[in-house]
Formats: C-alpha cells, sequence, structure tokens
C-alpha cells in the first residue's frame, strides 16, 4: 500500500499565509460592501458627489477580485 506523506508548513510561514488570506478577504468584503452601498445611491446623490449613474453601474459591475 503507498504511503502518503503530507508536507506541513513551518509555523511561522503558515501564519505569513493566513495573514495574506485574511488581509485578501477583508479588502474583498470591503469592496463588496462599498459597492453595493454605491449602486443604492439615487442619481441625485450620485451628481452631489460628482459622479456619473452609467460610471457607477460599471462600477457595481465589476467581479469582486477587480480593484
Amino acid at each position: 500500500m503507498p504511503q502518503t506523506h503530507i508536507a506541513t508548513l513551518p509555523l511561522r510561514t503558515r501564519s505569513g499565509v493566513l495573514a495574506r488570506l485574511r488581509t485578501a478577504l477583508l479588502t474583498v468584503l470591503t469592496r463588496l460592501r462599498a459597492r453595493l452601498r454605491l449602486g443604492h445611491l439615487d442619481a441625485h446623490l450620485l451628481r452631489d458627489i460628482g459622479l456619473d449613474p452609467q460610471e457607477v453601474r460599471r462600477e457595481c459591475t465589476k467581479p469582486f477580485w477587480q480593484p
């Protein structure tokens, strides 16, 4: 029967990977929340803050991984 070897990363490397993963997840969630809030603003409010409704639509339809 073949043996399975599981490679383990040193603790320092694992914590670095987890920290980067956490940062990436928080960035994605922040981006999603901001786009949702922006998408709920009406045209009057968008004009007040100097944004074009078409520009906002483009921003709100971007995939979550795109800045």
